[in-house]
């Protein structure tokens, strides 16, 4: 029976980089895809978080001036004053809605609620691209460790663990599976 020949260590190397040096280059871009896009949804977090907190601030001044709006409209018709009274009906009315400017109160609510709701959202993507990042920095690691050691087993873990962190991304993009972390 005729023995196999076992490669040498310097062909298992080339073998390995060969393939390593791929895998490295596509685990560094989608590293770099998943830090961009990740340090975009944190922008996204602290941009709305300040947005909704101003809306909510002009919002409570509105209902401060209202309220103020409300108390001169009492004392007009407790004094019998109906043309004051009936400016500042129109006036509590505007504070209340203004369809024209969008900034009364119903729609500065709704305008800070959707706000709250896109960084809801950004906030549940939020941990996926941390933990896909944090993956791909390992594989990128085993690749590495890889090449080193000319070692086959560390090259398929970090395929392994390529692959898993992939899959964070996707779901960091896409939130197809409803898992609030």
């Amino acid at each position: 029976m005729a023995e196999v020949a076992q490669p040498s260590r310097s062909e298992r190397e080339a073998h390995i980089k060969d393939k390593a040096g791929w895998v490295i280059t596509i685990l560094a871009a989608l590293l770099a895809i998943t830090t961009l896009i990740g340090g975009a949804n944190s922008s996204k977090i602290l941009g709305n978080t300040i947005a909704a907190n101003d809306v909510w601030a002009f919002y409570q001044a509105k209902s401060i001036k209202q309220t103020l709006a409300e108390m001169a409209y009492d004392d007009a018709i407790r004094v019998n004053d109906t043309k004051k009274a009936t400016a500042l009906k129109a006036k509590i009315a505007h504070y209340e809605s203004d369809p024209v400017t969008n900034e009364g109160k119903q729609e500065l609510m709704a305008k800070a609620k959707q706000l709250e709701a896109e960084r809801s959202v950004a906030k549940q993507r939020s941990p996926w691209y941390t933990y896909a990042s944090s993956l791909l920095q390992i594989a990128i690691v085993l690749l590495t460790a890889s090449i080193l050691a000319v070692n086959i087993s560390l090259l398929w873990a970090s395929l392994v663990v390529g692959g898993v962190a992939i899959l964070l991304m996707v779901q960091a993009i896409t939130l197809i599976i409803p898992i609030i972390i």
